[in-house]
């Protein structure tokens, strides 16, 4: 069974932040909101945290997973970023978009896209995802809660507890959210390429 912890959405409650890190550092697979529906994570070395997450939302290791970080330079520690491609990074950041860009050797291979040796690095725009990253002191590995059979985020967390609550450890609950997951940017080539129009603007990158 879950834990529910009710977060403030303006002002998070540190010691319920605290205590999640707590719960993520111990293997816990945690639902958290962002600026584009509902995600859900776990550390980033922690191997059979990420199984489960492949499990709950069904996909493989084709899949492109997203470290989600606190600010541009923990970015560039996990990503190998070109001027063109910081400068509209920057310009979108913190914002709900998911660029993928060619990793460091900092970034476990299992998160890798085999092929490419890409991941998706992202900058969320909400208090609760940066208050969570600030304690956690490192990204967190994340992928937007899209369920078997959707395709769009889940955005209300109890109903996200209705369906999840025996599946992970932890729902943070920072009201109903929109719907639509983050748009995904490919800056990982010398082309720019829009994989998803989501949340945000894409006409800068077209």
């Amino acid at each position: 069974m879950s834990q529910f912890f009710y977060v403030h959405p303006d002002n998070p409650q540190q010691r319920l932040l605290r205590q999640a890190v707590e719960m993520i550092h111990n293997g816990a697979v945690v639902v958290y909101p962002t600026d584009s529906g509902y995600a859900i994570g776990c550390h980033l070395d922690d191997k059979s945290a990420l199984e489960r997450i492949c499990r709950i939302r069904n996909i493989g290791k084709d899949h492109n997973f997203t470290l989600m970080c606190r600010d541009m330079s923990e970015l560039s520690v996990y990503a190998k970023v070109e001027n063109q491609a910081f400068r509209m990074i920057k310009h979108n950041t913190p914002g709900p978009y998911t660029f993928i860009l060619r990793a460091t050797k900092e970034v476990p291979k299992r998160l890798l896209n085999e092929k490419r040796k890409t991941i998706g690095l992202r900058v969320p725009d909400n208090a609760i995802a940066l208050g969570l990253l600030e304690e956690l002191n490192q990204p967190l590995m994340s992928t937007t809660l899209i369920l078997p059979g959707q395709n769009v985020a889940e955005s209300d967390p109890e109903e996200i507890r209705d369906k999840l609550e025996k599946q992970v450890d932890l729902i943070l609950h920072g009201g109903i959210l929109g719907e639509k997951p983050t748009s995904v940017i490919d800056l990982s080539d010398d082309d720019v390429k829009v994989i998803r129009e989501g949340q945000g603007d894409i006409s800068e990158f077209l």
